[in-house]
């Protein structure tokens, strides 16, 4: 934990966003008005102009050393009390990042962005009319990205307009998320609704659970077909959807294809089968039959030790073996995830686990940073899982670029999360024309995502204002099954709301 002490007390949401760059330096760090305990501190000047300018100015003091700058910026008109609220913050964020990375020696390539979704800004210019090479020069300047993360946001927004040419209306549309809360065990990164299947079969939850989800499946699709709203895309997730056993899930299936509107009009239906331990050659013929084929197998690393270390209980024969049997099954669009940074994996280890999926060429490769989630297993245990420093990281993060561009693939979708090593991202890969719509329409926000099951998140998008509301299902399938009703009736309204207006 670094203390660093303050000049004065600023607003609550000024000091937020201090916080989130310091933690870019710091594995963890406090802002205080007190001086006492403090590891270094920081002043801050700022200014108004009435030409519309904003100046700031940061020193930062470590041990004796002193570390200054200074940043302004003009805009061209004037700005409500909330707008220059965003611009101040803004303002100071742009000189703490600095005289923080002047005293670390690190630099950030993300700039001052810490949010999770920065295609979104790449996507807001656009639709403002601005031009590759001024957005570019928007978000180098004003907001310190590298010049490299720029060229990538620009990639994946040129690929997501190829994937979902209307992505700009399809507003009008919505997603639906599926959640089924069980797995075989639960990893020691994880943090999703994820319960041992085992023990809550024996106590009737399953069954229970799925009851349930008949029911919720059965009513939101009666709304949906009164109001002849047309899917985009599904996705079943969890959990692992394919912890349950062939026959349950035929059943959902069919329920889902009985309620909801214009089936033949969804463009993309996706369960999440990424635990190799529980994919069968029944459950493969059941997605045969319905007719979906985009699933996921994910290794998240080809060591052993690796597996056995993060709660994972399949090994990577199993994975292999799996995946070639979804293969030989009919499953054309497979998606498999590998994860940088696990513990006591470096670069060898990761280069692996490259050859490996060199020699599978999944349709796609989602690669994902290792991220110290609060609830987590292995964020309770730090000590217990050593994990690889932030040069080694970067390095895995470049071979992954490297090997995917050699393999033609294209990166799609990005998004980051807080407590991400090295401070860098998670890159959804993909060769061109297997896109993900569901991972595309998720990230970028542009359509309502209706959340149904367990631990399943709505998320009502206005499809003029982009207003967000979000709603979210229980976690626990005990609560679910006692509360579900009620959230079809409130999910009800939303959508009500939305759409009759």
């Amino acid at each position: 934990m670094k203390i660093i002490h303050i000049d004065q007390k600023y607003p609550e949401d000024w000091i937020r966003v201090l916080n989130h760059i310091a933690n870019l330096f710091f594995e963890d760090s406090k802002l205080k008005v007190e001086p006492e305990g403090a590891d270094m501190s920081a002043s801050f000047d700022y200014q108004t102009g009435d030409d519309f300018s904003i100046s700031t100015k940061a020193v930062l003091t470590v041990d004796g050393q002193q570390y200054t700058n200074e940043y302004s910026i003009q805009y061209e008109s004037a700005a409500t009390d909330r707008e220059l609220n965003i611009r101040m913050k803004r303002a100071l964020s742009h000189v703490f990042l600095n005289v923080l990375e002047q005293h670390t020696g690190m630099h950030q390539q993300w700039g001052i962005l810490t949010g999770v979704r920065p295609t979104k800004l790449y996507h807001k210019f656009r639709k403002e009319g601005k031009s590759e090479q001024e957005i570019a020069d928007l978000l180098i300047r004003d907001f310190r990205l590298s010049e490299d993360k720029v060229a990538l946001l620009k990639e994946i927004v040129e690929r997501q307009l190829v994937t979902i040419p209307d992505i700009d209306e399809i507003g009008q549309e919505i997603s639906v998320y599926i959640g089924i809360p069980f797995c075989p065990t639960k990893c020691a990164y994880c943090t999703f609704p994820a319960y041992a299947i085992g023990s809550n079969r024996k106590q009737g939850r399953v069954a229970t659970f799925l009851d349930g989800l008949h029911i919720e499946l059965r009513e939101m699709g009666k709304w949906l077909k009164d109001n002849n709203m047309k899917i985009t895309s599904i996705y079943w997730g969890g959990g692992t959807p394919t912890s349950i056993e062939a026959d349950e899930m035929d059943a959902l299936y069919q329920t889902m294809y009985e309620s909801f509107p214009n089936p033949e009009t969804i463009r993309e239906v996706t369960v999440e089968a990424g635990r190799p331990d529980t994919i069968t050659p029944e459950k493969l013929e059941v997605l045969k039959k319905w007719g979906i084929d985009r699933i996921s197998v994910n290794p998240q690393s080809y060591t052993d030790e690796t597996l056995k270390a993060i709660g994972r209980h399949h090994t990577v024969q199993e994975t292999i073996d799996k995946f070639w049997l979804a293969r030989e099954s009919g499953m054309n669009n497979i998606n498999m995830d590998l994860i940088i940074g696990l513990p006591n994996e470096g670069v060898d280890e990761f280069q692996h686990s490259l050859e490996e999926s060199a020699k599978m060429q999944p349709e796609s490769l989602t690669v994902h940073t290792l991220s110290f989630k609060r609830a987590s297993e292995m964020t309770r245990n730090k000590d217990k899982y050593k994990v690889a420093d932030r040069d080694t990281v970067a390095e895995m993060m470049e071979m992954a670029q490297v090997w995917t561009k050699e393999n033609d693939y294209v990166p799609y979708y990005l998004y980051r999360q807080k407590n991400i090593l090295g401070n860098l991202e998670n890159v959804g890969y993909s060769k061109a024309g297997e896109e993900s719509i569901y991972n595309i329409v998720i990230m970028e926000e542009v359509q309502t995502i209706l959340g149904i099951g367990c631990g399943a998140s709505s998320k009502f998008v206005h499809p003029e204002t982009g207003r967000i509301t979000q709603f979210h299902n229980p976690k626990d399938p005990a609560a679910y099954i006692m509360t579900f009703e009620e959230a079809i009736g409130k999910k009800i309204e939303f959508l009500d709301e939305l759409y009759k207006a």
